[in-house]
């Protein structure tokens, strides 16, 4: 009787958790689709009324460009600052740094297991498109990729072209958050300065 009860408990237990597993999961992927509806939404009514529009009324950050790699399926909003609150849901245009296009390196970062995963994969001549709000397509190709050590080695921001630098934290597969090391994407202006985008 008692080995039954406690099988019993330890099914129920077990029922228990994986509900809340499941639960907790399916909350987490809702909340990422309603976040990139309201990211949407406010990168069309940026770019339609040329103002600074978060993306929910508590945000700190609003859209500021967009990066395409249509060989890849990547299209990504990116916001403005790269703190850990827009970082949560999208890449973040660091602080300091030109926008992508005009002269200078400009940075955007973003996690190594989400919205950047794909860089691990990109390779020195991709095309990487990037659009920003003020409706101007810029194309990049993508020069070297490596990895570097943020103790030791700093980010060059101020070459003498447009030049567009991605940079998540690396491993890709760490299971712990966290480290010093960066992978580090490195892309040259190669065409689309001044052209007009119609697109969404």
């Amino acid at each position: 009787m008692k080995g039954s009860r406690a099988a019993a408990a330890a099914i129920l237990i077990l029922f228990v958790a994986g509900s809340w597993e499941l639960g907790q999961g399916l909350y987490i992927h809702a909340k990422a689709w309603l976040a990139q509806q309201l990211l949407e939404s406010a990168w069309e009514r940026s770019r339609a009324g040329g103002e600074n529009i978060p993306p929910w009324p508590w945000a700190d950050t609003y859209p500021v460009a967009r990066i395409h790699l249509a060989e890849r399926g990547v299209d990504l909003i990116v916001l403005e600052s790269a703190t850990g609150s827009s970082l949560a849901f999208a890449p973040g245009h660091l602080d300091g740094t030109p926008l992508p296009g005009d002269r200078g390196n400009s940075v955007i970062s973003g996690h190594r297991d989400t919205h950047f995963r794909f860089l691990k994969s990109v390779l020195p001549g991709d095309p990487i498109r990037v659009y920003r709000r003020d409706g101007s397509i810029h194309d990049f190709r993508v020069r070297r990729t490596q990895v570097m050590d943020a103790r030791t080695a700093a980010l060059p921001l101020a070459p003498s072209l447009p030049q567009l630098t991605l940079v998540p934290r690396y491993p890709f597969e760490a299971l712990v958050p966290g480290g010093p090391l960066r992978y580090v994407v490195t892309a040259e202006l190669v065409s689309g300065e001044g052209e007009q985008w119609a697109g969404t």
